[in-house]
């Protein structure tokens, strides 16, 4: 609780205030909750902090999506599948709170879509050094270039579902791509 004075005289004025510290620590100690937070989803949106790499985010979040399967490809298949899985549908919550943090519709900052994306590149191939740098190019490319559906998936759908989603189509793409491609070398 503050109580104001009235006194006239400096010294005084300010002996008479009385500030209740537990209300202070409490409303610090839900502040320090909601930034915690705040970070934690700006951390992971943007693919633990690549997102802030100058000129080239969305390149350093699909590497990482590269590193994550390249350590996927020592398990099991149905592993990869259910990471894949699990990191496209924490990357639609996590872009659409972002998106709202940084106040930026589409923040180039936002880069946990590609690492989504890439993992979906993948999920179409097997492991070996050719796949891998191949799928990264042709996941780049398409990316770039957002082929129908994924333009109209990013202009089209709301928050991070917009956001997420024209990676995940453009990682089916280049695939798709990847798979035919090694069909025939």
């Amino acid at each position: 609780m503050v109580r104001f004075s009235r006194a006239r005289d400096p010294a005084t004025r300010w002996s008479n205030h009385v500030i209740d510290n537990s209300l202070v620590l409490e409303n610090y100690s839900v502040y320090k909750v909601f930034s915690l937070k705040k970070s934690l989803i700006k951390f992971l949106a943007t693919a633990f902090g690549a997102g802030y790499v100058p000129k080239i985010p969305g390149t350093i979040g699909s590497l990482w999506g590269v590193l994550l399967f390249y350590i996927l490809s020592a398990y099991p298949f149905w592993y990869q599948i259910l990471v894949t899985l699990a990191v496209c549908v924490l990357s639609i919550p996590l872009s659409h709170e972002a998106e709202k943090i940084i106040g930026t519709k589409d923040a180039k900052q936002i880069c946990i879509d590609e690492v989504a994306g890439q993992l979906v590149t993948y999920l179409f191939v097997s492991y070996s050094l050719p796949n891998l740098v191949m799928g990264f190019v042709l996941f780049r490319l398409f990316d770039i270039l957002k082929i129908f559906p994924a333009n109209w998936a990013q202009d089209e759908l709301p928050g991070g579902m917009g956001i997420a989603t024209d990676d995940i189509i453009a990682g089916i793409q280049a695939g798709l791509v990847l798979l035919i491609v090694g069909a025939f070398i």
